[in-house]
């Protein structure tokens, strides 16, 4: 199962892929939410084969990922892996300059079941696939606002 969606953000490349990398802003938003998260590799500087572990609540069951940078392209995007026992996929995260201060930023994701319940569970996503897509552009476009907001507070 795929959903792709793009947003043009007022904003230079360079800013976006800055936000789009901030690992440790992400991992304090997970936590904030509930999840629980550990990062599994020794790096220090940002690139392929950051990790993390990640526990979270979903439909009332406990659920854990491994999640790994698989490609880390500065400026023009990144590659997200996860794995987990029922379930893989990726999201990528392409970058494209518009122009100097304009720049526009796709994102897909790809779910994998590996078994029988996780087929099930992507079988009724599928069903719900209109409202499920609407509200990944939704989050996304609100993502874009959001940086475009930081990008414009910070010259």
């Amino acid at each position: 199962m795929q959903f792709s969606t793009k947003e043009d953000i007022e904003a230079p490349i360079e800013t976006v892929f800055a936000e789009i990398t901030d690992f440790h802003g992400f991992e304090r938003s997970a936590l904030r939410r509930g999840a629980e998260v550990r990062r599994i590799d020794e790096r220090t500087e940002p690139g392929v084969g950051m990790a993390w572990h990640i526990g979270f609540k979903m439909r009332g069951k406990p659920r854990e990922v491994d999640m790994q940078v698989s490609n880390y392209d500065c400026p023009n995007g990144i590659t997200l892996s996860s794995l987990s026992p029922a379930m893989g996929g990726d999201m990528v995260i392409d970058l494209v300059a518009l122009s100097r201060g304009r720049t526009r930023m796709s994102v897909d994701i790809t779910l994998e079941p590996k078994n029988l319940a996780s087929r099930l569970l992507v079988q009724s996503l599928k069903l719900a696939r209109g409202n499920l897509t609407k509200r990944f552009k939704l989050r996304v476009a609100e993502y874009a606002m959001d940086v475009e907001e930081r990008s414009k507070r910070s010259v």
